[in-house]
């Protein structure tokens, strides 16, 4: 199955921070922002868990939730969140499951080795649970922005 704007998201349940269990349908009635991202604690996925909580308030405003995905356990997003105070959940991938559902379990390259992991990417879910809008191979400068400013104009 390959998801598609205007189809309805696929649904998950995964092991989220502070040990809970979070199902996406949970979220139904506010638009969310689920973004997929390699790795706790490393550079750029730090840069861009810090870009949304410096945003949040703005994307709670906007009737948006904020969702960050990684194959990363829930205890090491416990310790993720502790260290940068971030203010939304992160869920637990472990199997990468839900990122084959959503296409970014991907062949990777990195100084010359091949593996697989996550390719940050985002999806805007709205109120009813439809997949409006998606951004793959996502580079993390002023991406926090134009997914708000989508949010704002578009839904």
């Amino acid at each position: 199955m390959t998801i598609a704007i205007g189809q309805p998201a696929p649904d998950f349940e995964l092991a989220a921070s502070g040990g809970q269990r979070v199902k996406l349908s949970d979220y139904r009635g506010k638009h969310v922002v689920l973004y997929f991202y390699p790795k706790d604690m490393t550079a750029t996925c730090t840069t861009q868990a810090c870009d949304f909580r410096d945003r949040s308030a703005e994307y709670a405003d906007a009737g948006a939730v904020i969702l960050g995905l990684s194959t990363d356990p829930a205890a090491r997003h416990d310790k993720f969140i502790a260290k940068y105070e971030l203010p939304f959940v992160l869920l637990a991938d472990e199997e990468h499951q839900v990122s084959e559902l959503y296409g970014v379990w991907q062949l990777k390259k990195m100084y010359g080795k091949e593996y697989m992991g996550i390719e940050r990417s985002t999806f805007i879910i709205d109120k009813d649970g439809v997949l409006v809008k998606e951004w793959r191979k996502v580079r993390v400068k002023n991406h926090v922005e134009e997914a708000l400013a989508f949010i704002r104009e578009e839904l």
